[in-house]
């Protein structure tokens, strides 16, 4: 089994930083990517960002260039650090991990989501 916890949410005013954490734990043999996807009330789930194990990116567009995802392999942690926030940044955040554990099984884990609001 493996687990997921997201840090580093909170409330914030337009134009201004946070920095989210996803620490995975757990029976882990491998995370195939590590990302971050948010989910604004009556909205469905979407990308924000990810990053492979070999430090490849993707980003979403409305977050290209102000928000940047790196990941540590060796602690099996991932970070969003967020710029220039915006009102409609507004959403739960969820840390997202494809991942082997060392059973040799896959699975898709998520983590519990942390608030973000951005908001005068």
């Amino acid at each position: 089994q493996v687990q997921l916890v997201e840090s580093g949410g909170g409330l914030v005013q337009p134009g201004g930083s946070l920095r989210l954490s996803c620490a995975a734990s757990g029976s882990i043999r491998s995370i195939v990517t590590m990302g971050w996807y948010r989910q604004a009330p009556g909205k469905a789930r979407e990308l924000v960002a990810t990053v492979t194990s070999s430090g490849t990116t993707n980003y979403a567009d409305s977050v290209k260039g102000r928000f940047t995802i790196s990941r540590d392999n060796a602690n099996n942690t991932a970070y969003l650090q967020m710029n220039s926030l915006k009102p409609e940044d507004t959403a739960v955040y969820y840390c997202n991990a494809p991942a082997y554990t060392l059973r040799g099984s896959f699975y898709n884990y998520w983590g519990q989501g942390t608030q973000v609001t951005v908001s005068s």
